[in-house]
């Protein structure tokens, strides 16, 4: 949930997760980010402090996520990524293979399902022809090692 587990602003707990469209967004929004600190070769932190107004709260939980985790993700996603190393991946399949990752490692209400077909969204929306299918596939054995 946005806010480190809490109950979204207006929610109350008998509602449940916030809906998926804001989370898409929210996503959309984490990997144009991470994206950006790679490309400026930033981190996270510097690319978040930069912003003329705060991002989204699930945003900045993804990214923030994302920079701690970094070490374990890209170990799984190496292991996964069978005869592709992270540096020869698309720098945007990066950052949505290490967003689902993370939403895989630490976000458990979130269905391992949601997970891989938002990151197989954003990957065919903003990648290569072939990237959703890649994502797909690497995701699926991240997932069964995860939460299997």
């Amino acid at each position: 949930m946005p806010g480190g587990g809490g109950v979204r602003s207006g929610a109350t707990p008998s509602q449940g997760p916030p809906p998926e469209g804001p989370r898409r967004l929210a996503r959309e929004r984490a990997l144009g980010l991470l994206y950006e600190a790679e490309m400026k070769q930033l981190t996270v932190f510097e690319v978040l402090g930069a912003l003329p107004a705060p991002a989204d709260p699930y945003s900045v939980v993804l990214v923030e996520g994302v920079a701690a985790a970094r070490a374990r993700i890209d170990s799984l996603l190496s292991a996964a990524a069978v005869g592709w190393g992270l540096d020869r991946m698309p720098a945007v399949d990066r950052a949505v293979l290490r967003l689902a990752v993370y939403e895989l490692l630490e976000e458990p209400a979130v269905p391992v399902a949601v997970v891989i077909d938002e990151a197989v969204a954003l990957a065919g929306q903003y990648s290569t022809e072939d990237s959703g299918r890649f994502v797909n596939g690497v995701l699926s054995t991240v997932a069964a090692q995860v939460r299997g």
